[in-house]
């Protein structure tokens, strides 16, 4: 059995050991019950189980409970980067709390890159580490970044043994065509240099727990098929989870969405037919369009990321006092986040306002707007910006006078954005909030729609993928992971929705 095997490998001598790991093929339970063998064996030393997100510890967190503390740490590869830069922020010319510089900066990459450095020219560091932690279990290795990489074979290169599970076709953060194959080639000399096996029994899809055998059999297929850079045939052999629908996208509207509606049917009763289901697409922009299709029915996965707040935040520190640059951040983030609010509906007559300093009285949607100027003259800052929000939302849910039709997409960012008015600093007001929701770890709806990108890591009964064309799917490296990625995440049934013109290449179609 490739289970047994891979088992032995784990707890072999082998100082460096590479698990191929497909999606739902047991990843997460052959590293925790390593750890739970392993870890009463290191004496003073520690198992450190090394994720590249929040929800992955936190499964960790519950396969490995019953282990000491004192015999595993669990925790993200950026979380220990930020525990090293703290210890030698110093040297690391950064600020004694670094974790809050790399939210604020968006500067993990930049930390990753100056701690792996100084490893490297401090060999001591490493040398310490790889005491405290004989033993590294390192978690979707294939999303680190070279930077990740190096900081962990630093501290392999002083003694610990690293045991590393990552599947080469779950590889989506390298949309870049050779920045994705140089990324592949690093993937492949690591396994070319380490003792290798690779996990091949579709366990998310068993029978036993409330998936189907068929689609986990035919899911593993696809991803060999990708993998040899061919098409996947729905022309014969399909199991009967897996549906195909034909819906011609009727709209010019880029990343928008509108279909008749004969060919609208099929998707509305795939839909209503299951209480659990997640509908995959490729880009933001699409996924707000779904959202629209559906009338608004539907949540949006917003993930763990927070693009328009953090991009906010960018605005808010380059304001300096000036209510005009306030209100042009605050137009910015509620178009992103919302519908029905832009600068042509609400923006440019909050610009306008300001501008004149509110002159003269408004009623009706102009004095609502004009509110919220007055709101930013008397305070342009990210309090002002975050109050104003506040005000906006009371807006929406009263259906005021110019606000009744904006519909908010991203209901935990705009939330999120009304809470830093809370804090003194901007900054440190929006590092806590990303940490506190790394510690809650909000999970999806029942029902939601989600790019690929979001739902990677994450699973549910059915799935539904939208539009799958050439631009979402194409033949490239990443196309195909990313194909990949979106077939993988359903464990009883998919739908694979088809537009009739320019269908994505990576597939032989009836």
């Amino acid at each position: 059995m490739p289970d047994k095997s891979v088992f032995d490998l784990l707890r072999s001598d082998e100082p460096l050991v590479v698990i191929e790991a497909p999606a739902g093929c047991g990843k997460t339970y052959q590293g925790a019950e390593f750890a739970h063998d392993i870890a009463p064996t290191l004496g003073k030393g520690r198992v450190l189980i090394l994720t590249h997100t929040n929800a992955a510890c936190d499964v960790f967190a519950q396969r490995t409970r019953g282990i000491s503390s004192n015999a595993v740490e669990i925790r993200t590869i950026d979380a220990l980067i930020c525990q090293i830069a703290s210890t030698y922020h110093k040297v690391l010319d950064l600020p004694p709390d670094p974790t809050v510089w790399a939210y604020t900066q968006n500067g993990f990459a930049e930390l990753a890159t100056r701690v792996s450095a100084f490893l490297q020219k401090n060999p001591i560091v490493p040398t310490a580490l790889a005491r405290r932690y004989p033993i590294i279990v390192c978690d979707e290795h294939q999303d680190a970044s070279p930077e990740h990489h190096q900081i962990v074979m630093a501290i392999h290169e002083q003694g610990a043994k690293l045991r590393v599970f990552g599947d080469r076709m779950q590889s989506i953060y390298e949309s870049n065509a050779k920045a994705a194959v140089n990324h592949r080639e690093r993937w492949e000399a690591l396994v070319a240099s380490a003792a290798h096996d690779e996990l091949d029994f579709p366990h998310r899809w068993a029978n036993d727990a409330g998936g189907c055998s068929e689609l986990g059999d035919w899911v593993l297929k696809a991803r060999q098929t990708l993998l040899a850079k061919e098409k996947i045939d729905l022309t014969t052999g399909l199991p009967a989870a897996v549906k195909v629908i034909i819906a011609a996208n009727t709209t010019q509207a880029r990343g928008g969405y509108h279909v008749n509606w004969l060919q609208r049917k099929p998707l509305d009763d795939h839909l209503n037919g299951h209480d659990e289901l997640f509908v995959l697409a490729s880009s933001n922009d699409l996924v707000r369009s779904m959202r629209s299709f559906w009338n608004r029915r539907i949540p949006i996965w917003e993930g763990h990321t927070r693009g328009a707040l953090h991009e906010l935040l960018s605005d808010i520190q380059s304001i300096d006092g000036d209510a005009v640059r306030a209100g042009e951040a605050l137009t910015k983030f509620m178009s992103t986040i919302a519908k029905g609010f832009s600068a042509s509906t609400h923006g440019d007559t909050l610009k306008a306002e300001i501008k004149c300093g509110c002159a003269k009285p408004r009623r009706g949607s102009p004095g609502n707007i004009q509110s919220l100027a007055k709101m930013l003259l008397a305070d342009p800052t990210h309090v002002g910006i975050s109050n104003a929000i506040s005000v906006i939302a009371q807006f929406i849910e009263d259906s005021a006078a110019g606000f009744a039709d904006v519909k908010v997409d991203y209901k935990r960012e705009f939330w999120e954005a009304q809470k830093l008015a809370q804090y003194e600093d901007a900054s440190r007001g929006y590092a806590e909030i990303t940490m506190r929701r790394s510690v809650l770890r909000p999970k999806p709806f029942l029902k939601t729609l989600s790019t690929v990108h979001k739902a990677k890591g994450l699973e549910c009964s059915n799935t539904m993928i939208m539009e799958c064309d050439r631009n979402s799917f194409g033949d490239t490296i990443y196309g195909r992971c990313k194909l990949y990625v979106a077939l993988s995440r359903a464990k009883s049934s998919l739908a694979i929705i088809f537009p009739e013109t320019n269908p994505s290449p990576l597939f032989k179609l009836p």
